[in-house]
């Protein structure tokens, strides 16, 4: 006998509450993205590996060590998406879509990195994702902030969960605020970290945000953005600040959170719990202005965040709120004789938005019983009586859910 194939390292099988959970935070963020008026978009799972290379930087972690590629039958590299944002870069480029400028679009589905599993984080995970392309008014940043705000609040984890909020500057204060921290991180190169020191040169904004105990003694004293920033970036922080507390959307400050790819710009933020361990983050996201361009584009502002479903799910299963979806109408099929009626009957219920089930195996005398079992709203037994098929309803109290069901069955009674 053969041996059953094992599920992939790093993938899972949802099923039951956790399922339940998880298709819970996809049908809050559709009814989000649907209060804010962002168009639904469906992307390809896999690019030209160039989409990602080109968009996530060649040197990062990302390209070099997780992303799933491969080559096709042509000879093409592709590889499975590791994110959202490059691909609809990509979309937005290809399809003309910016004769829709400022276009608010917002997708959902499976991402790829081959890193090492830990809880919330998976090899195939999956995340929920908002954009706005061709806008670049800091009420946009607000908005999008404001969404997210309100997406944890309606899925009921709120508490706990804090906005981390900080500004990477304009393209000028960004450069002189890296040129800065390169001459400061070379003074302390041979106390830092391996890490940071290959990222001295290229991405010593990476260092900022490093988890290595070797480098915080340094990171401390590190320069901050606020030194260089210049007065419009200022103006667009503090439009950005004024626009969260007007909603009351409350943040911290962290000097710490950057974002290490040049294309990124001003805004950057994080939704950050300690309830999920060292995965603290469940939504993220900042300005990147740049990222158009560097996928060959002309200069293009945009903003946007995506949060993982997983770790969404995980929380939202710890306050226990899931809703739980009871059965409304089971039909009980006492009599075999009953069985046509009973499926035109479940078909009818059914196209009048009642869900239901039913039971008509096993022995006849039993299945009552097993009606009774399932815990729905509304019974309907069916028999045969001189020749006739008849439904019973029976429910403890008449209902909204009990009239309706009487109703069809009357429409449809032989």
């Amino acid at each position: 006998m053969s041996k059953t194939p094992q599920a992939i390292r790093g993938t899972q099988d949802i099923f039951g509450a956790d399922a339940e959970a998880f298709a819970h935070v996809v049908a809050t963020f559709e009814r989000m993205r649907r209060l804010y008026r962002f168009h639904r978009v469906e992307m390809p799972v896999f690019e030209k590996t160039p989409v990602f290379a080109r968009s996530l930087g060649e040197t990062t972690d990302v390209v070099s060590k997780e992303m799933y590629s491969f080559d096709d039958r042509g000879g093409e590299s592709l590889t499975l998406r590791p994110e959202f944002t490059a691909g609809l870069a990509r979309a937005y480029l290809t399809n003309g879509w910016k004769q829709f400028a400022p276009l608010k679009i917002a997708t959902h589905g499976p991402l790829f990195r081959y890193e090492r599993p830990q809880k919330g984080r998976y090899r195939q995970f999956h995340q929920i994702d908002a954009e706005v392309i061709g806008a670049a008014e800091p009420t946009v940043d607000v908005e999008l902030l404001v969404m997210a705000d309100q997406l944890l609040k309606e899925l009921g984890i709120a508490e706990g969960v804090t906005l981390q909020l900080n500004t990477l500057g304009d393209g000028e204060s960004r450069e002189a605020w890296r040129t800065a921290l390169i001459e400061y991180f070379r003074d302390h190169r041979a106390e830092l970290s391996e890490d940071s020191q290959e990222r001295l040169e290229r991405n010593p904004l990476r260092i900022l945000d490093s988890k290595d105990p070797r480098d915080k003694p340094f990171t401390a004293d590190a320069p901050r953005i606020d030194e260089f920033l210049s007065s419009s970036a200022q103006d667009f922080f503090g439009a950005v600040t004024q626009g969260l507390e007007a909603a009351s959307v409350r943040f911290v400050r962290t000097p710490s959170l950057v974002r290490g790819l040049d294309y990124y710009r001003h805004t950057a933020f994080e939704f950050v719990t300690d309830r999920l361990g060292a995965q603290g983050t469940v939504l993220g996201g900042g300005r990147y202005d740049g990222l158009l361009e560097a996928l060959g584009g002309p200069a293009t502002p945009a903003v946007g965040w995506a949060a993982g479903i997983e770790r969404l799910a995980m929380l939202v299963a710890d306050t226990g709120l899931v809703p739980e979806s009871q059965l409304t109408c089971v039909l009980a099929v006492e009599d075999d004789a009953a069985l046509p009626f009973a499926q035109k009957a479940i078909t009818a219920l059914r196209f009048q938005g009642i869900d239901c089930e039913m039971i008509a195996s096993g022995s006849p005398r039993k299945r009552y019983d097993k009606a009774v079992k399932a815990g729905a709203r509304v019974i309907v037994s069916f028999t045969n009586r001189d020749g006739v098929p008849t439904a019973n309803v029976k429910t403890s109290e008449p209902s909204a859910e009990s009239l309706a069901v009487e109703q069809v069955l009357q429409q449809i009674h032989p």
